[in-house]
């Protein structure tokens, strides 16, 4: 089959390799598409733990079932499904276990034409979502689930901020919180992101290059009670200044590095609570793909790319131009 390899750092490559290896309990699913995300990129650059080459990167996809092992459920064959790509996520619905890992690395992952996973990690397709949509959906559409609704307990009337919109995990937070009659605000660096945010829903927006954006939010919108970010750095003690009394600030990564400092007495005297979350839970997999479907949301989809210029797709993650979730398509 075709796939995108790793052979080294920055070394992609379109590559001939063996088709993947059933093992038991698992289905072989033909790839219709796959979706790029930061970590992709982090791992292409080398700065991701547990490197190991050659590797098919990749978490997101869906597809075709075209074989089930006896050990699965035979059912599966021949349905379009999309995988979950978190595995291994243990008992404890408060946090992953000790094996929890991400499809991509070390398994190898979504960017070919086939993939082996075990049936427990496969779902079917949302029906109205297409293959391109639905790849675009788990590992973003899955973060921002638990962020917003199993650490933050979002709802209705809530008053988020969401920082950095125009990435994944960005958009499907502030597609949710629309969803269910949350006032959402959020910050960009581009005034067309924050325009195209308020097409999505979003009330209005701030330019966090802008010196007094923090002043500005401070003094018109009085408080937020969730802050969803996933950028840290410095910025991040800037974003204590705008939680409400008793707000949540939730947060799924550290993309501009660790804040050198947290103001303590801020923090305690607004009983604010600091959220870390990653993925999420088979349970919250399952609510993810239900609240999906029951509220007919799409994954905003930046651009497709065939397999054949995966290099391209990663060439705009890094540039930071997109706007929803770069995919790449596989042909049937």
């Amino acid at each position: 089959m075709r796939a995108v390899q790793l052979t080294a750092v920055n070394r992609l490559t379109l590559a001939s390799v063996a088709s993947p290896k059933i093992g038991k309990g698992e289905v072989l699913v033909n790839l219709r598409a796959a979706a790029l995300n930061h970590r992709d990129h982090w791992i292409k650059q080398g700065q991701y733990a547990g490197l190991k080459f050659p590797c098919i990167p990749g978490s997101d996809g869906s597809g075709v079932v075209t074989f089930v092992d006896p050990a699965a459920d035979a059912g599966w064959k021949g349905r379009e499904v999309v995988i979950n790509p978190s595995f291994d996520w243990g008992t404890s619905e408060r946090s992953q276990g000790p094996s929890f890992s991400i499809l991509g690395l070390p398994r190898d992952g979504t960017l070919a034409e086939q993939i082996a996973v075990p049936a427990t990690q496969i779902s079917a397709k949302p029906a109205h979502l297409s293959f391109a949509e639905a790849a675009a959906l788990p590992l973003a559409g899955l973060t921002a689930y638990r962020a917003l609704f199993s650490r933050a307990h979002l709802e209705a009337g809530d008053r988020v901020l969401i920082t950095g919109v125009g990435g994944g995990v960005a958009l499907f937070a502030l597609q949710y919180s629309v969803a269910i009659g949350a006032q959402v605000w959020v910050t960009s660096s581009s005034r067309d992101k924050i325009a195209r945010a308020v097409a999505l829903g979003a009330r209005g927006g701030f330019d966090y290059t802008a010196s007094d954006w923090i002043k500005l939010a401070a003094a018109g919108q009085g408080g937020f009670d969730v802050i969803v970010d996933s950028a840290g750095g410095e910025g991040f003690e800037s974003l204590i200044d705008l939680v409400a009394p008793g707000g949540r600030i939730v947060f799924c990564g550290a993309t501009q590095g660790n804040p050198k400092l947290l103001p303590m007495r801020k923090i305690f005297w607004r009983q604010a609570s600091l959220l870390g979350t990653t993925m999420g839970s088979p349970r919250d997999w399952s609510q993810m793909l239900e609240f999906v479907a029951r509220h007919q949301l799409k994954p905003i989809v930046s651009e497709i790319f065939p397999l054949d210029r995966a290099a391209e797709a990663f060439a705009l993650m890094e540039r930071n131009d997109q706007f929803g979730k770069i995919v790449v398509a596989i042909a049937s």
